[in-house]
């Protein structure tokens, strides 16, 4: 695409499709016919779910397998828990350590913090690691922006702000606006960050509005790090955003989902990486599913990521291609890439090291 105008859209699209979400029964019968267990999980399901008119237009309307489709609508088995830890996100952010934090700061590292804005998203993921806060409400969290930029300030070691949520691009351009300027005005700043899934499922949210928002604010960088994990999702209204941000200096990555039964198989993976470049999006991460209460039908065995990358991607295709194997841990990132990261693999738990030496678990499930 050489040009950013391929695909048009009204500057108040975006709006309109929040306003108009698929989260019901009967609006999403408009989208997909259902089959009777869908129904009876979406009448039972207790959290919340829900995407744009958009992103929900992705999925096959007879297919219940469609990748789209497996990551929107809620199942039966979200409803089985055996091998989900219980108050992850407790566990897996550290919130019940000693050091005092505003709700909205989680941290993991010395020198970064995942900064959250919003508890609201575009698309409600059913694999989401913070489903417990974003989904089903069970973690109460305040997340106050103008307390979580004053710990920023008075904390001089950090240096990169990862501005999150749910999905920081859901809130208003001068919303935006005022926590980009806020952070760039904070001296030890160096990088900054937005974690956003509306590059994929809400791409009308790249409006000139964002954009000066965005544009207006950057002495230190700013990336935008979106989540895609079929190319089913890339478009050419993803094309078009991804071109609108880029021309505004930001950077745009992904970071993937090791999906069981969507993005698994060597044809399709390999396909998705290929795509996100021709896109204009680096491949940065594919993170192993993490083991939330209610994911056990997504994850795969541990070692399937390397497989992946090993034989549908190294020596196939150019390594811009290739995103860092991880898995996110209550001690920090760990490259399932590197040997030594894995500790040992059993039936009932996979122990892992990190880059200090230090070694933590997670329950096992099979392939």
């Amino acid at each position: 695409m050489s040009t950013s105008t391929t695909v048009k859209w009204n500057d108040d699209e975006w709006e309109w499709q929040l306003r108009n979400s698929v989260n019901s029964l009967e609006r999403l019968r408009e989208f997909a016919n259902l089959t009777p267990q869908e129904e009876e999980a979406i009448n039972s399901t207790k959290g919340t779910w829900g995407a744009t008119p958009y992103y929900a237009s992705l999925m096959d309307r007879d297919d219940p397998s469609c990748p789209v489709r497996r990551q929107l609508v809620p199942t039966m088995a979200e409803q089985l828990n055996q091998h989900g830890i219980e108050n992850y996100l407790i566990h897996k952010e550290n919130r019940a350590t000693d050091e005092k934090r505003p709700d909205s700061i989680a941290r993991q590292y010395h020198d970064r913090i995942a900064f959250t804005v919003t508890q609201v998203c575009t698309v409600y993921c059913r694999f989401c690691f913070r489903r417990e806060m974003v989904l089903d409400d069970k973690t109460q969290l305040h997340m106050d922006v103008d307390e979580g930029l004053r710990w920023i300030r008075e904390h001089k070691e950090i240096r990169d702000v990862l501005v999150t949520g749910g999905d920081p691009f859901h809130l208003s351009d001068e919303k935006i606006e005022y926590i980009a300027r806020k952070v760039q005005e904070i001296p030890h700043v160096g990088i900054m960050r937005f974690g956003s899934r509306s590059v994929i499922a809400l791409p009308h949210r790249i409006t000139p509005g964002l954009k000066k928002a965005l544009s207006g604010n950057q002495r230190a960088p700013i990336f935008v790090n979106t989540h895609c994990n079929h190319p089913k999702e890339l478009t050419e209204h993803t094309k078009k955003a991804v071109y609108e941000l880029l021309s505004c200096g930001v950077n745009v990555g992904n970071q993937a989902v090791l999906l069981k039964g969507i993005n698994d198989d060597i044809e399709t993976f390999q396909q998705l990486h290929i795509k996100l470049l021709q896109t204009r999006i680096r491949p940065y991460y594919l993170f192993y599913c993490e083991p939330v209460p209610g994911s056990d039908h997504f994850r795969t065995d541990l070692l399937k990521g390397r497989e992946l990358i090993e034989k549908g991607l190294r020596g196939v295709t150019t390594g811009m291609a290739q995103p860092h194997y991880v898995i996110a841990t209550a001690i920090g990132k760990i490259n399932l890439m590197d040997e030594k990261s894995i500790v040992s693999i059993d039936e009932k738990e996979y122990v892992l090291r990190n880059y200090k030496g230090e070694t933590t678990s997670i329950p096992a499930v099979g392939a």
